[in-house]
């Protein structure tokens, strides 16, 4: 008999693909400009234009055997280099290449990082509103989810949760900053009581409690007053999981990287069960043509500001319309309270004016929905329209 469990991922994609599927047959069926799809967080902001010049680059003056061929493993050493480089650049950090190891994106920086730290049985934690493929990612190696609910309306970790969701079998903790779907950035105050608290309890249980940031949206920040801090210059047992997807707009190239703080003790050996996870998986050399694009491109980003306009203009519309928003300061997601309970309703009834959202229920926040407006502007206003009549429908 076949793995029973993997089946059923295979037969029922998430609520998020499922939608994006509608969202294709629904076009065809009426025309595309009448459906706003805000179902995926999809870039809609071209790459740097340095990306393309780069590629360009490469391909043309670079040696075609070395650059479609194998790296080691864990990445090319200069790549990896360049990046410990720039790490400690920004943020005072003290990394070598052996700290990075080089991924195809951020999905297999997260699944190798937990099938390297887990064993079975072990508990993560993480805080609601949550990607929903944490769940998977933690299950498969072995591990159980804890969702943490965030402070209400702020959706900052909510440190008595926290502290009681913490027992001895806690072996890591999942964060997201900016957050997806809420688009949070945690601030400074509640990275450190994180940290204090995890330090806590890793002392009174006597164990190893992990950090793992995962931060595909890092760059994505709206006002120049809002800082991400960087969970390396806060706890030692952490580990950074990144993204070039939304940075650089490049989501199918599937590039990103692990980093491990070397402050932990023994950090070697993390390090290893990375090198042995990506081993096990089959994620070992990240495609080397966009290694070597990400050591040319490595300070640039996609154009923000056109994320922010976006932002700005539905957070303005939404809230005359009556509805309740949690407004973001990054990524690219509005996290907006439902106009019932039931957010799956919602969703069903917003379809009724071609509107298509993400129901909270499935980021572990019951009565929310998410709108990624990683979209054509344009779409954004034509669909004003259509969430006012969706709002005056319920006042009826």
């Amino acid at each position: 008999m076949i793995n029973q469990k993997n089946m059923q991922l295979g037969k029922v994609r998430s609520v998020i693909r499922e939608l994006f599927e509608y969202g294709k047959k629904r076009k065809a069926e009426i025309g595309e400009e009448k459906v706003y799809d805000f179902s995926l967080g999809n870039p809609s902001v071209p790459a740097p234009k340095e990306v393309n010049e780069a590629l360009v680059e490469l391909i043309q003056n670079s040696n075609p055997v070395f650059l479609h061929g194998y790296t080691s493993a864990q990445g090319d050493a200069s790549v990896r280099g360049a990046i410990s480089d720039y790490i400690n650049l920004r943020f005072a950090t003290s990394l070598c290449a052996d700290n990075i190891y080089l991924t195809c994106g951020a999905a297999a920086s997260l699944t190798i990082t937990l099938n390297a730290l887990l064993n079975e049985g072990d508990e993560v934690i993480t805080f609601a509103p949550f990607f929903p493929e944490y769940k998977v990612f933690v299950e498969h190696a072995g591990g159980k989810l804890i969702a943490v609910q965030g402070e209400e309306a702020t959706f900052q970790i909510d440190l008595q949760k926290l502290q009681n969701a913490i027992t001895a079998k806690t072996k890591a903790v999942i964060i997201n900053s900016p957050n997806n779907p809420s688009g949070v950035v945690y601030s400074e105050k509640t990275i450190k009581n994180l940290c204090q608290a995890l330090n806590d309890y890793a002392k009174k249980f006597n164990t190893e409690i992990y950090l793992i940031s995962d931060e595909p949206y890092r760059e994505l920040v709206f006002d120049k007053n809002v800082k991400v801090p960087y969970v390396m210059n806060y706890y030692k047992n952490s580990v950074v999981c990144y993204s070039y997807s939304k940075a650089l707009s490049l989501p199918g190239e599937r590039i990103g990287y692990i980093a491990v703080n070397n402050q932990m003790q023994n950090w070697q050996d993390v390090y290893a069960a990375i090198c042995g996870a990506g081993r096990a998986l089959g994620y070992v050399c990240a495609p080397n043509l966009f290694q070597q694009l990400i050591k040319k491109v490595i300070d640039k980003t996609a154009d923000v500001s056109i994320y922010k306009n976006n932002r700005d203009i539905l957070v303005s519309a939404l809230t005359e319309y009556g509805y309740t928003v949690v407004k973001p300061d990054g990524a690219f997601y509005l996290f907006v309270k439902a106009l019932e309970d039931d957010a799956d309703a919602f969703c069903e009834r917003a379809k009724k004016h071609e509107l298509l959202i993400v129901s909270g229920n499935s980021f572990g926040t019951p009565g929310y929905v998410r709108i990624s407006y990683c979209v054509d502007t344009e779409m954004i206003k034509n669909s004003l329209p259509a969430f006012k009549a969706l709002a005056e429908s319920y006042k009826a």
